[in-house]
């Protein structure tokens, strides 16, 4: 049987062997191993690792080998920190770039607050978990490490929903969510609503006393707005709006931002959701927020009003991509916040670089597209003086980072 050698890990988590035919991907294998397996295609199947890294661990989910969720449980925590910063790293030498990288900061186990569930029907009932690694099939992880207590409890109210609602043919996707008044779920994929499937599903919300459950987008059931709180707001954001992985992951975000916009008077916020920095950021500045969507500038503007001690926050729902803030926009403000989603924010990056915003906090969920934003920034003027890795998503192949820009005088 034939040998590999793995060499690197790619973006995804596998281990890749090159080999004359091309690169051959290998999961749950690390950089400096010897393996043997059954090629298909490119991926190796039914893995066995003959010479194991210095860096291999046990895994501390028994779940981990057929469990999707996860990629990098079999890496130790040094090897993944290492690894995540690396990530960052090639992608800003692709731009012809580099930074000062400070220490990664992150989240411990069991502190998730938010995940997609899969569910299923069975004969004999329903299972709600995740997918099997490259596969359709549903795991159930009862014993998921991953997961705060509290939302693992979405698992049985997912099974139930699916009984009431869902199909024996498709599968069910459940949002949950942890609020400071309950779970707050988001369904997709069920039966169409009808009036019965209304007055059931809305008893399963009193039965387990959820915040809020809605069902394609329409609101089923409410005991109670799902808060989530931001500094001194509480917020109800919009069924299904975004919110940072963990408890953790949100201070470490917000606590580095907060040291890039020190003690500015006047701050934007770009792309700002339900308020994650504009609303503790406005404790000591006024802050102006811009967001697409409507209904998260309307939560935001909510919290801010019913909250004590805070600034003026102002808000404006605008499409960034199409009409970003132009730089006469940005002529009176002392920092800029921007948090884009994957794709990044090409177009108001440009108008940044032809701005005199003189401090940027820049949050990415997207190394890739971090480097090349950051490239048209430092392309204007402004010079990057740290990025700091954070991961709250722990064991997964996912980064995040804040990096800090100023205009050069």
């Amino acid at each position: 049987m034939q040998t590999y050698q793995i060499t690197r890990l790619g973006h995804q988590g596998d281990g890749i062997a090159q080999t004359d035919a091309g690169p051959v991907f290998a999961p749950m294998t690390l950089p400096g191993e010897e393996v043997t397996g059954t090629l298909d295609g490119q991926r190796l199947r039914d893995v066995r690792i003959v010479t194991p890294s210095e860096d291999r661990v046990s895994a501390d989910c028994r779940h981990y080998k057929s469990c999707g969720g996860c990629q990098l449980q079999h890496a130790s925590d040094a090897f993944v920190a290492d690894w995540k910063v690396g990530v960052v790293q090639q992608a800003l030498a692709a731009q012809g770039l580099e930074a000062t990288f400070r220490p990664i900061l992150t989240s411990p186990p069991q502190t998730r607050r938010r995940a997609s569930l899969s569910v299923r029907r069975t004969k004999k009932g329903a299972m709600a978990g995740f997918h099997a690694k490259g596969s359709d099939v549903i795991v159930q992880v009862p014993d998921c490490q991953l997961l705060h207590p509290e939302l693992m409890q979405a698992m049985a109210v997912a099974e139930k929903l699916a009984m009431i609602g869902g199909s024996r043919k498709g599968e069910l996707s459940v949002l949950a969510t942890m609020s400071e008044t309950g779970l707050d779920l988001a369904v997709t994929g069920g039966k169409p609503l009808d009036e019965q499937l209304r007055i059931d599903l809305s008893a399963e919300v009193e039965a387990f006393k959820l915040a809020r459950l809605a069902w394609d987008d329409e609101v089923v059931g409410q005991r109670e707005p799902p808060l989530q709180v931001f500094g001194k707001a509480h917020v109800s954001p919009p069924s299904g709006a975004f919110l940072q992985a963990t408890p953790q992951g949100e201070l470490d975000l917000l606590a580095t931002v907060k040291e890039i916009v020190g003690p500015a008077k006047q701050v934007i916020d770009l792309f700002a959701g339900c308020g994650t920095f504009a609303l503790p950021l406005a404790e000591t500045a006024e802050v102006h927020a811009v967001e697409g969507e409507k209904a998260m500038m309307a939560a935001l503007d909510l919290g801010w009003r019913r909250a004590q001690g805070l600034k003026k926050v102002s808000h404006e729902a605008r499409d960034l991509f199409r009409r970003p803030l132009m730089p006469d926009e940005l002529q009176k403000t002392d920092a800029v916040v921007i948090d884009p989603p994957r794709a990044g924010a090409e177009a108001q990056v440009r108008e940044l670089a032809a701005s005199a915003v003189p401090v940027i906090a820049f949050v990415s969920c997207n190394p890739v597209t971090f480097a090349r934003d950051a490239k048209i920034l430092l392309a204007g003027n402004y010079q990057l003086h740290w990025v700091q890795v954070v991961d709250q998503f722990r064991w997964s192949s996912h980064v995040e980072l804040v990096a800090k820009f100023t205009r050069k005088a």
